[in-house]
């Protein structure tokens, strides 16, 4: 069984403050919600809206999101700060031609051997050597964020329909294609210095939120990539791809 939780996280709390600027720390927060280390990918994001911030998490077992209420949200406050529920259902729903509202925090990186500018930790690996291996490059861009997802979404499962719209609208057109814009716009954009434990130098990270619309087109395939996730870095906030039914026109 698998479940998708939402905690509110109280930013005017020093753990919460702290959970909001180092995913390290989060993730570690994260997987305190099981008894036991899961055996199966546990993936998770922020969704800020606004003043709120929701941490949403998506598991293979029921998790217990006490400590986490204990220590960032609003224990002792009325109302529901806490919500826990079977997304079983939801998966099983899953079928070609389908369309859902869907959200992915996600990493957009490209692996290149000849960055425009090498960082201060590959020059120190690296120097002007040629690497073993392409260096991992964000794309900064919304332009080449947006075709980064576009490219992937046939082998996960899913395609994102073309706008409805006349004209292209800001935020929704690749660079790869300078007319055609795509239900899907970028809606944040969060930058992290996270620190390692043996105290190398801290690495960034850009995480990228998307929104916007899909038609399912290989249930199976959607379906893995919901549950392992999208993208590198998904230990850090990235990755998770969740769906909701479309509101009606009238709704």
């Amino acid at each position: 069984m698998t479940y998708l939780s939402r905690i509110r996280i109280n930013p005017l709390r020093a753990k919460g403050r702290e959970f909001l600027r180092n995913p390290r720390s989060l993730h570690g927060a994260v997987l305190g919600g099981f008894p036991d280390p899961p055996t199966d990918r546990v993936l998770w994001r922020l969704d800020a809206r606004g003043h709120r911030v929701d941490l949403i998490v998506l598991t293979p077992s029921r998790p217990d999101w006490s400590h986490l209420v204990e220590q960032a949200g609003w224990p002792d406050a009325d109302g529901e700060h806490v919500l826990v529920r079977d997304y079983t259902p939801l998966l099983g729903q899953l079928a070609p031609g389908r369309e859902f509202a869907f959200r992915l925090t996600a990493n957009p990186v490209q692996s290149t051997m000849t960055p425009t500018k090498r960082t201060a930790s590959q020059l120190e690996r690296w120097g002007d050597r040629k690497p073993q291996r392409g260096f991992r490059v964000a794309h900064r861009t919304v332009a080449h964020q947006l075709e980064w997802l576009l490219r992937r979404t046939a082998g996960y499962g899913f395609a994102i329909p073309v706008a409805r719209t006349d004209d292209p609208a800001p935020g929704l057109v690749p660079a790869s294609d300078a007319k055609t814009p795509y239900e899907v716009r970028v809606v944040d954009s969060t930058r992290y210095r996270i620190s390692k434990k043996d105290g190398a130098k801290p690495v960034t990270m850009q995480a990228i939120t998307f929104e916007g619309r899909l038609a399912v087109t290989d249930p199976d395939a959607l379906r893995a990539a919901m549950l392992s996730g999208i993208g590198p870095n998904k230990a850090y906030g990235c990755g998770l791809l969740t769906l909701a039914p479309l509101r009606s026109a009238d709704g």
